[in-house]
């Protein structure tokens, strides 16, 4: 979407009613928060305060609009605002309890101050400054205004725009006492800077794991359960989730599909290719994307093969090539010597259409936009005439400027005139927004640019191949009534169950799914055991069959396996079996009983659990700092990878890296870190109250 399609999205009504609902705030002396419940439907309480299913929507959308171009989806920015939504409302109510608060004197700092939400419209865009007084007059005379349209906006606005303003502030000034609260001591960090500057030398001896087949292990359901009882902390399961396994049926387009695409494609090879109205051929194959009609340098054409469609002359096509997910044949339609970029000023009087009631008719607007060009015409300052008649909310508050936009960025009209026409052109255009009088300021060096339209067929399954996928998955769904038939008929397939776990009722993505609302209602809708209807998911469907479940406490061990926990038990057994072969007064008789070497290990580093050559052993490297182990034989010691007997043969610590003030700063900043990020811990004893799955 250009800048010039956003212009009603960001026009001036908007500054007017934000103006307006700030001189509201500091005339009450601060907004606060209504925790009412204003709908029936309250997707979530939290500590008595509840989030407004409604409002919360309306971020939801806010945020997908603005990050539609990075690709994000809803249920990650549903998920994601829950979060924000739940963590300020617990910092602002520890906030109210300790009596921090936002009052009138912080509120004027945000509307005058360096972080105004004005500054930008009242910065002048040639010295910089922010003017102020004009933003002031400007509050005092819109104060004033009793306009239908700015009273209905006001307590939107108030609820939107000032509220996350002074939560934010509440937030910084919370976070900035907890800061403040926060101070190590002198001894603990003289002694954390002499530990991370100490480094050991070890010998030692080790017998891996891998010595010892897996096959002759063997870790019982009783054993899963041991360990996780023995390590109940580190296993606790917060809220209730499910496990489940999927197969998949394919109805991705075959061959044969693709094959049948091109065919029919190459039958509108001639239309396309003898069409003089290339646009009205495009809309009556109501195949293709809008033909733009607009021309482009090569860097901004994105086409799959785009040397061999830059090098086509005029009239020609080239195809049909795949492109993504389609066929594609492509047309030449012009070519030209036009700049990459392009800056521009413009005036814009808007006009009646379909999605703007409130702009002007068609000949009022051309009188006024007439009016205007003679004006400059005559010597009146293009900026002056800005700040009075511009209509485009995106511009205004830069004089009008669009700063060095590339080619077809803009509707075509606009975009037209502004890499058409040289350096120093003025004149009026029309779109579809109203009236334009341009100004070309500057433009890049030309360049070649081409005009190509596009022929698009999508590459899609055939209703055979849809068929087949969706009857081959019924049949099995119909042939699977627990998880042992599940697996079973998977297998005589040729398949195999995946897995996905720790599925929670406000989920929208499964791991190997992407996102599937759908399947998450299903798992928590039925019971463990139960095998689902195909769904379909993209180009596949999927059978679902839910093969265990997590209540809040301990977890379970069907859960516990899908972390591999199995691997740690059988480690465990391993080392108790290696130990009982590790004998002898020194490590050279130990590795003479066991079949092992005496190896070294130097200048292994108190900060760093890592040892060349074997990786992650934080118990080895710790042990290395021993003193009592200096020239000594330690017990066996089971590591990561195996057991270990090791010798330390020196201690010692490098040069310091850095003085003492500085490793303060930077082990302040650590502490602050996780004191100031605080909203977990508020969360494990709030009452939370989260309607996410049954409103989604």
């Amino acid at each position: 979407m250009s800048i010039i399609q956003n212009i009603r999205e960001r026009g001036s009504w908007i500054l007017i009613c934000i103006v307006i609902a700030l001189i509201a705030f500091i005339l009450q002396d601060g907004v606060g928060r209504n925790n009412g419940n204003n709908d029936t439907t309250t997707l979530g309480v939290v500590n008595g305060a509840s989030i407004n299913k409604i409002d919360f929507e309306q971020k939801v959308q806010n945020t997908l609009q603005q990050y539609a171009a990075q690709g994000a989806q809803r249920g990650q920015v549903i998920n994601e605002l829950w979060d924000q939504e739940v963590n300020g409302i617990l910092i602002k109510q520890e906030a109210e309890k300790i009596g921090l608060s936002v009052g009138s004197k912080e509120a004027n700092d945000i509307i005058y101050g360096e972080e105004s939400p004005f500054r930008q419209q009242f910065t002048d865009p040639t010295t910089g400054e922010f003017k102020v007084n004009d933003l002031k007059a400007q509050l005092a005379e819109l104060k004033k205004s009793t306009k239908k349209e700015v009273v209905d906006q006001k307590e939107q606005l108030e609820k939107n725009v000032i509220l996350p303003a002074l939560e934010k502030r509440t937030l910084r000034k919370y976070q900035a006492l907890l800061y403040r609260g926060i101070q190590a001591p002198k001894w603990l960090l003289e002694k954390q800077y002499a530990e991370n500057n100490a480094i050991s030398n070890i010998r030692y001896v080790n017998v891996p794991y891998t010595t010892i087949a897996d096959t002759t292990i063997k870790v019982s359901n009783e054993d899963i359960s041991a360990y996780l009882k023995e390590n109940s902390v580190a296993f606790q399961v917060e809220e209730a989730q499910r496990n489940i396994g999927f197969v998949a049926f394919s109805a991705a387009p075959t061959t044969a599909d693709s094959a049948i695409v091109r065919k029919n494609i190459e039958a509108l090879k001639d239309g396309f290719l003898s069409a003089t109205d290339v646009a009205a051929f495009l809309n009556k194959t109501t195949t293709s994307p809008a033909f733009k009609d607009t021309y482009q340098n090569k860097k901004n054409i994105t086409a799959q093969d785009v040397d061999s469609v830059t090098n086509l002359p005029v009239g020609a096509l080239y195809g049909p090539y795949v492109d993504g997910p389609n066929y594609v044949f492509a047309k030449m339609i012009g070519k030209k010597s036009l700049p990459d970029s392009a800056s521009v000023r413009h005036i814009l009087i808007t006009t009646k259409n379909d999605q703007n009631q409130a702009g002007r008719e068609d000949g009022v607007a051309k009188i006024l936009i007439d009016s205007i060009k003679n004006a400059i015409t005559g010597g009146a300052t293009f900026d002056s005439l800005v700040v009075k008649y511009s209509e485009d909310g995106g511009s205004k508050a830069n004089g009008g400027i669009y700063e060095m936009f590339p080619q077809a960025n803009m509707v075509k009209p606009f975009n037209d005139f502004s890499f058409e026409n040289p350096v120093g052109s003025r004149g009026v255009v029309k779109t579809e927004f109203g009236y334009h009088y341009i100004e070309v300021l500057k433009q890049t060096s030309p360049s070649p640019a081409y005009n190509i339209a596009y022929l698009t067929l999508p590459i899609v399954a055939s209703k055979e191949t849809t068929t087949t996928a969706q009857t081959t998955a019924a049949k099995f769904a119909a042939d699977s009534k627990d998880q042992k038939s599940f697996n079973a008929n998977a297998l005589k397939l040729n398949k195999q169950a995946v897995p996905a776990t720790n599925i929670k009722a406000y989920d929208f993505n499964i791991q190997g799914l992407g996102e599937t609302r759908e399947i998450v209602r299903w798992v928590f809708e039925k019971k463990v055991n139960d095998v689902s209807e195909p769904i379909e998911v993209g180009d596949a469907y999927i059978v679902a069959n839910i093969t265990s479940e997590d209540k809040p406490g301990l977890m379970s061990v069907e859960t516990a396996k899908s972390k591999n926990i199995e691997v740690i038990i059988r480690d465990q057994k391993k080392a108790e079996k290696i130990k009982s072969k590790l004998k002898g007064a020194t490590l050279e008789a130990i590795a003479t009983a066991s079949g092992a070497t005496v190896l070294q290990a130097d200048s292994l580093s108190y900060s760093s659990t890592n040892i060349t050559g074997l990786g992650n052993e934080p118990k080895i490297v710790g042990a290395s700092f021993n003193k009592a182990l200096l020239n000594k034989v330690s017990a066996p010691i089971a590591g990561n990878s195996g057991v270990f007997v090791i010798s330390v043969s020196n201690l010692g610590a490098i040069a310091a890296p850095g003085d003492l003030a500085a490793f303060k700063e930077q082990y302040q900043g650590r502490l602050s870190n996780t004191i100031v990020n605080s909203a977990p811990a508020l969360k494990k004893k709030a009452k939370i109250e989260d309607n996410r799955a049954k409103l989604y």
